[in-house]
């Protein structure tokens, strides 16, 4: 059955619709931690992965559940141990005997790592070549087993759990696989309001049941369209000179760069803030990235890219004071202009958001949607 053809700006409003509810099912569990859903949903329909750092005990786990029930997807959750070997994860191979010719032949038996939405959870608790089993899962969404290579279902993202304040015991992630992860989201404590609500919500034999919002063919339906989303050349200059400064070897990066970094962020980094961007976008309700959606992303992205040295921490300075004087220091260009380093950039006006209350049903949607520019 052929569908007409819709415009991006209807397509947008319809996301915006579903973003709401999905948010406002998500919510019926979860008391406020709206910054950690904001990018969570940013990372999913980005197709990206991304790393979870707070302290035990702020719904890292049941956000990421909750929000698999709501997406109507399938939920796997990994708990990472130092006992915790490569095939849990991925799967292994076992011998099958045919009762009646006593035939042997190998079965493949898929480890959790084949679902939709995959937490880790506390990933650093496991050595590195546990850790190393998630790599070809989260780049080239495929596992490879006795030389055979399966595919995972789309839509696949990974959350990766991390406890900020118990090191012993632990593997640090390697540089390498920290930069697989798109987006690094810290989620401080609660206010004492939310706090309150949590306490008299978790204590309580009250059931509440999650609808489901979207399904796997909606999200990869959203994914593709992000991608359509337009970036005018000056905003993709403003993200790869962000970058491009973190780099404490550039000639043209700032002072406090080179006193304060060890190491910048690579290509992928500039990538990262491009594909969120877009993403951040289409869930405000627009179809074009701003300055600003570049600045909001720039913290998720590039905290979990730059590493400080001595200097940094003898005066106290961690990675999101370097990110904030980084931003204050690289200038939004004009269109058409070169990017000036150490000037503070202009803000952007901000888009009012399109009322979801007033639209109409609208999922599923076909899934191959050509946009027209």
């Amino acid at each position: 059955m052929s569908h007409p053809p819709l415009s991006p700006e209807e397509m947008v409003r319809r996301v915006c619709q579903k973003k709401e509810k999905l948010l406002s099912e998500v919510h019926k569990v979860i008391v406020g931690q709206d910054e950690m859903l904001e990018q969570m949903l940013i990372c999913i329909f980005a197709r990206g992965h991304c790393l979870t750092v707070g302290v035990p005990g702020l719904a890292k786990t049941l956000t990421v559940s909750t929000m698999a029930k709501a997406l109507q997807m399938k939920f796997n959750r990994i708990q990472f141990t130092p006992d915790l070997m490569p095939s849990d994860i991925t799967g292994t191979e076992i011998i099958d005997v045919d009762p009646e010719t006593n035939e042997r032949k190998f079965r493949f038996v898929r480890g959790p790592i084949f679902t939709n939405i995959s937490l880790a959870d506390e990933i650093n608790r496991t050595p590195p070549k546990t850790q190393a089993a998630l790599l070809q899962a989260m780049q080239e969404y495929e596992v490879t087993v006795a030389g055979k290579t399966y595919p995972l279902d789309p839509p696949f993202f990974v959350m990766a759990t991390q406890n900020p304040i118990e090191q012993e015991g632990t593997y640090p992630l390697p540089e390498a696989q920290l930069d697989r992860f798109m987006l690094s989201i810290y989620i401080g404590y609660p206010s004492k309001e939310e706090e309150r609500q949590i306490v008299s919500a978790t204590t309580q034999s009250k059931k509440i049941d999650i609808e489901p919002v979207l399904q796997a063919s909606d999200v990869v339906w959203i994914q593709n369209l992000v991608r359509q989303v337009a970036v005018s050349e000056h905003v993709i200059d403003y993200a790869v000179e962000l970058v491009r400064s973190t780099r404490p070897k550039e000639k043209d990066s700032p002072q406090f760069i080179q006193n304060w970094l060890a190491w910048g962020a690579g290509p992928r980094a500039a990538q990262s803030i491009i594909l969120t961007a877009k993403a951040r976008a289409i869930l405000d309700g627009r179809f074009a990235v701003s300055a600003d959606d570049i600045r909001a992303m720039c913290f998720p992205v590039l905290r979990h890219r730059i590493f400080t040295n001595f200097n940094a921490d003898a005066e106290g300075v961690d990675v999101n004071e370097v990110i904030r004087r980084l931003i204050e220091a690289v200038p939004e260009p004009a269109h058409g202009d070169p990017v000036a380093a150490k000037a503070k950039p202009a803000v952007a006006a901000s888009t009012a958001k399109p009322s979801a209350a007033t639209a109409p049903p609208i999922f599923p949607i076909p899934p191959a949607v050509q946009v027209k520019r």
